[in-house]
């Protein structure tokens, strides 16, 4: 999907989660493109504050995403 409709989606995803699965779990969009996504979600969990949406654009070879969601890493 493109961009805006990864955006889109995430609201809703954001919207319809509840507070567990919030706590828990990071909800990104990613490229599409699984190799792309890989090294995004790898960098992502580094340091995920360094990250917004748009982030993900600068990983992204054909402006194609899709909305991910993963276990937050425990601290």
């Amino acid at each position: 999907m493109k961009y805006s409709e990864a955006l889109e989606h995430k609201k809703e995803a954001l919207k319809n989660a509840d507070e567990s699965v919030l706590k828990s779990y990071h909800i990104i969009i990613t490229p599409a493109d699984t190799s792309e996504s890989a090294k995004y979600i790898e960098d992502f969990s580094k340091k995920p504050e360094d990250f917004n949406d748009n982030s993900c654009k600068k990983y992204s070879s054909n402006d194609e995403y899709e909305v991910v969601s993963f276990r937050k890493e425990e601290e």
